[in-house]
Formats: C-alpha cells, structure tokens, sequence
C-alpha cells in the first residue's frame, strides 16, 4: 500500500471480517484532533489473541465496547508454559464470566504442591476458605486447548472481531498511538482507535519503545511431556529440589504429565562438553526422581520433543504513553517456577476492566481520563501481583540455590514447611492472599529459622562461625529479596 502524506487520509483495502478502515497521518496536532476520529472503525484495538488479549477482548466487548483483535496465528498454539493455572486465577476467570473455557479440553483440578526435598516430601495444599470451608482448586491443561476456547468466547462476544494479521508497528500522531500497522497476506493495512492495548506475550515487538525496563533471564526451563506418568501425588503440582536446580511436574491432561527441568545459564553438566541438555536429564535429573517416574522420564526425554522457554523477569511501569496500554507478559513476567502468570493476566484484566468501564470512561478518545486511570491501575493491580512476582523470584532463588548460605534458606524454607507453616505461603502462592507485607514476613521468618537450625548444628566451639554464618545468611536473604521489593515500588 503507498504511504499517505501528512495532510490526506486514505481509505485502506478491505480485510475479511473488517470494514474499510483509513489511513491517517498528520502533522498538525489540531488538525488531527478535528479529524482523526473521523473514520475511525473500532474503540479499542487488541494486538495478540493470547490468555490477555482474549479477556480483555470478551470483558470489553460485554460492556458495549467495539473491539477489534489482531492476531498473527489462529492456528492452536503448542508451548510448554502456561498450562498451569492457580485458584486465584480460576476466580479471576469467573470474574470474567470465562470459566466454561476450562471445560472440555481435559483440564485436571490441582489440589496443591507436593515438594520433594532430597526424597523428604511435604504437602502443601491450598488454603481452605475460611468462611465456607470449601478448599479451592486450580486447574492445569494444554496451553493450546485453552486459548482456543478463549478465543472462541472472544469471537462469540458481541462487538467483538478477531482478525488474523501480523501488526508491524504502531501509528502515532505527535506523542499518541492511533492504530497499528499490519500485515495481510503481504499486504500493509492499517487499524485505527483511540484506544491501542499490546497484549504480544513474553516476546513483545512493541516493548521496547514504550516500556522503561528489559526482561531479565538467567536461566530457560526445558520442557518434556511424559506419558501416564506416575507421580506421588496425583492432582498436585510437584517441586523436585536436589543437588541442582529445580524440576517442576504437574498433569496436563489424563495421560499426559508436563515436566519443566530448570537450567541456568552455563551450567557445566548441561554444556556441549558434557554432552548437553539431554544428558543432564539423563545422568543429573533422572537419577534424583522417584523411582516410579523415572521410566515415563527417561521416555520423554529420549522419544520425545526437547522445547525451552526464558524464565524472565519484567517490572512493570506505568503506561504513560497516550492511546496505548501493555499488558500481560509484554509488560510484567516474573520465573514461571509458581505458575503465577495467568493469574496475574486475568486479574489485571478484571481490575482494568473496572477502571476503563462506560461508568467511568464513556469514551477511550477522552486520552485524559485513559491516562489518569492507567496510574491508578498500576498501582492497584499490585495487590496481586507484586506479591506473585516477589514470591515467584525469592522462590527460585532459594530452590536452584548455588552458594552455602542460599542452601541454607533453602533447608529452613523446608523445614518450615515440615513445621505445618504452608497456609499463607500457599495462599499467595494460589493468588489468594494479595498482600506483599504477609510475603516479606514470612520470608525472613524463614531466614531466622534457617539462622537458628545453623545454630543448633553447630558445635559451641564453632558459635563464632556459626555467628559469623548466621549474619551471611541474613545478608543474602536481604540480596534475595529486596531487589524485588524495590523493583515493585518503582512506578
């Protein structure tokens, strides 16, 4: 398609499934003003038909919005994460009127954590509701069959159009994001809104230009799938914990058993010289397994397909940048080691539903309102998940933990758990207890417990070092876990 100048507005070709749409490019801010939403087809713009994209689209759409939604692929995606989703989650889901999407596609109802920590196993059940005495579940699938029933609600959604094409990049107007450019069929079209939402996941093209930080990774969690596999613990999500870093199970279906071996980043038993990837789950994973798992293990990793994904790590920032909004893993990811991310997504997606409801913002061309109820969202939207991140990030620290002192927190974090202190770390686990302070409390709880095990194992003559080792510990629990307490206080 040939470029418009800056003062004429073109009409572009026609889409399948789309009204003729204009192209518009002006260099004058008051002249765009007057006239670029003259043409325009659609309140809101979706780039990614994803877990974000899908609810955004259907919780908009249900409130009289006219949503239109780019996606590159409508063909089911096939990944190895985001197939575990917790309670809170689930309720999130309800919240959206979407938890039918959980039906027909196999989904098997989690109970809870069972961690196994050098062969001693403890189960970590979610927290029962302290007024019905109902115990909640999450839910764990095929990452694909679920996205597929996400967008099937998103296309049955009044106002709602889902179109496949690839956006290129945004279309702004001075400091304001008016549309996008997409692709279709090698062919350039372009979309107009006053209002633009990047929901394009852990990858996002868009990110850069717009978001103040960058993904942080430091190790990739190896995917496999194992047939009938026979855990300890049915219907429980399983966090193995050994000598190296952590391995993660849980059922994805009937048969089908996801496993997740986390590596870091040069990891000697994982590298070419070693014999790479394979045979570390070979001679360094498999051998820590329980002896049951073991055959379906050893299955999958030398019959089945190796994948990999980044464990990242985003902060969020405030969007700041008229017309538009990032959202979901395009905006704020945290290590996947505690399924936390379609929580997270879902729950922005009610708070930001609610926020940009027609109550409060009748129209999304009113940039100001768009504006101010971003900064508020920003912070509100932290109830759950900074407690999600934080959480997600100490963890991982303490499981895949590669000095003395780290191993140390990482034997009183068991401990603590062996002593019956599970209900709140599992409730913000689930995504049920939405309060940082409760995590930073009970984090160095831990830390002093691990501090006073260290103590009690030491010989009197040795109390100097153990003193000395006990002021280390505490330092590294602080290392552990304020940087991310700071990163979720920034805006």
């Amino acid at each position: 398609m040939s470029k418009t100048s800056t003062t004429a507005a073109t009409t572009a070709t026609s889409i399948p499934g789309a009204k003729q749409l204009p192209i518009i490019a002006v260099s004058n801010e008051d002249e765009a003003n007057k006239t670029k939403w003259a043409f325009n087809e659609s309140e809101l713009l979706i780039i990614g038909a994803g877990v974000a994209g899908c609810a955004l689209a259907v919780a908009f759409g249900k409130q009289g919005r006219k949503v239109t939604v780019l996606e590159r692929s409508l063909k089911e995606p096939d990944r190895i994460v985001g197939e575990l989703l917790q309670p809170g989650g689930v309720q999130a889901l309800e919240q959206l009127g979407l938890l039918d999407c959980l039906d027909g596609i196999d989904a098997v109802e989690v109970e809870g954590y069972d961690v196994i920590f050098h062969g001693t196993e403890v189960e970590i059940p979610y927290p029962a509701d302290k007024k019905t005495g109902i115990s909640p579940k999450g839910r764990s699938f095929h990452h694909g069959r679920f996205i597929m029933k996400l967008r099937e609600a998103a296309r049955n959604t009044p106002n709602v159009t889902i179109i496949e094409a690839t956006a290129t990049s945004l279309i702004k107007s001075q400091s304001e994001v008016i549309g996008a450019e997409v692709s279709v069929d090698g062919k350039s079209e372009s979309f107009i809104a006053p209002l633009t939402i990047v929901a394009d996941g852990y990858a996002s093209k868009f990110r850069k230009d717009y978001h103040t930080h960058t993904p942080e990774v430091k190790s990739r969690f190896w995917g496999i799938e194992l047939i009938d596999a026979k855990l300890p613990m049915p219907l429980h999500g399983h966090v193995f914990i050994g000598d190296g870093p952590p391995v993660l199970m849980y059922q994805i279906g009937t048969h089908e058993t996801r496993a997740l071996i986390d590596i870091p980043d040069n990891l000697p038993s994982a590298s070419v010289e070693y014999g790479g990837v394979k045979n570390h789950m070979k001679n360094v994973v498999l051998p820590s397994l329980p002896k049951d798992v073991q055959p379906s293990f050893l299955a999958a990793v030398e019959n089945g397909r190796l994948r990999s994904m980044p464990n990242s790590f985003l902060p969020s920032t405030t969007n700041k940048t008229r017309g538009l909004i990032i959202i979901g893993d395009a905006s704020n990811m945290r290590h996947p080691l505690t399924g936390g991310g379609m929580t997270v997504a879902f729950n922005d997606v009610v708070v930001l539903r609610d926020l940009l409801s027609p109550e409060k913002v009748p129209s999304f061309k009113d940039a100001p309102s768009v504006t101010k109820a971003m900064k508020t969202f920003h912070w509100e939207r932290k109830k759950t998940a900074s407690t999600i991140n934080i959480l997600a990030q100490a963890l991982y620290s303490l499981f895949a933990a590669n000095d003395p002192y780290l191993k140390i927190l990482q034997r009183g974090c068991f401990r603590y758990f062996e002593m019956g202190m599970i209900e709140a770390p599992c409730g913000m686990l689930a995504g049920l207890i939405k309060q940082p302070t409760v995590l930073i409390r009970h984090f160095f709880a831990v830390a002093f417990l691990s501090i006073y095990m260290n103590y009690a194992e030491t010989p009197v003559y040795l109390w100097p070092l153990a003193f000395w080792q006990g002021c280390a510990v505490l330092w590294t629990a602080c290392k552990v876990i304020m940087p991310y307490v700071f990163a979720e206080l920034r805006r």
